[in-house]
């Protein structure tokens, strides 16, 4: 807890091709020293490749039971990058990618009488999504292809097949969580 005062949260600004947050906080995890603009065409190439390969019909997407892509959207938010036939635009893509990868549980550890147990936890949505993220540029790194827009590309295409890195993280956490089910009364 700080001492003095909570720090603000700064407001994020969108990205400038697509007006979502969401977007700009992941290129910002992208980034390497600095360098932003590298970043954003690294992003937005892995973005228009997925959306490529997902008009081409090579990622088949299980859509929610009553929900349309345009639910998807904020309000707000631009549904630039559309397919033009009625799919998915590259930004509701990015947000399925997301959803697949956030974990609803996880451990932590706490100690209680000189024994540390791992305690299954809730996530608060900002670290779902922060975790997300981590996840999804540390198993593009982790990836043989040659550029890093094309290893996040195909980690994006696994993600909405239902494979991946970032997906077998996922699970492994919920695994764990699962695991330490009885420590969950020592919950805080």
């Amino acid at each position: 807890m700080p001492r003095r005062r909570i720090a603000a949260k700064r407001e994020m600004i969108p990205d400038p091709l697509y007006q979502n947050q969401l977007i700009t906080k992941f290129i910002n995890y992208v980034m390497l020293n600095g360098k932003k603009s590298v970043a954003e065409r690294i992003v937005y190439g892995a973005l228009d490749d997925i959306h490529d390969r997902y008009r081409k019909g090579e990622i088949k997407i299980q859509e929610k039971e009553n929900t349309r892509p345009n639910e998807l959207l904020k309000e707000g938010e631009d549904e630039e990058g559309g397919s033009g036939e009625g799919g998915l635009t590259k930004v509701q893509l990015f947000r399925n990618v997301l959803d697949a990868v956030r974990p609803l549980v996880e451990v932590r550890s706490r100690r209680v009488g000189g024994s540390t147990y791992q305690v299954p936890m809730e996530v608060r949505p900002e670290r779902q999504i922060a975790l997300a993220m981590r996840w999804i540029v540390e198993a593009a790194k982790g990836r043989h292809e040659k550029t890093m827009k094309s290893r996040l590309a195909v980690e994006f295409g696994d993600i909405l097949l239902g494979r991946g890195a970032a997906l077998k993280k996922r699970e492994d956490v919920h695994r764990m969580a699962n695991a330490n089910k009885a420590f969950a009364h020592y919950r805080w």
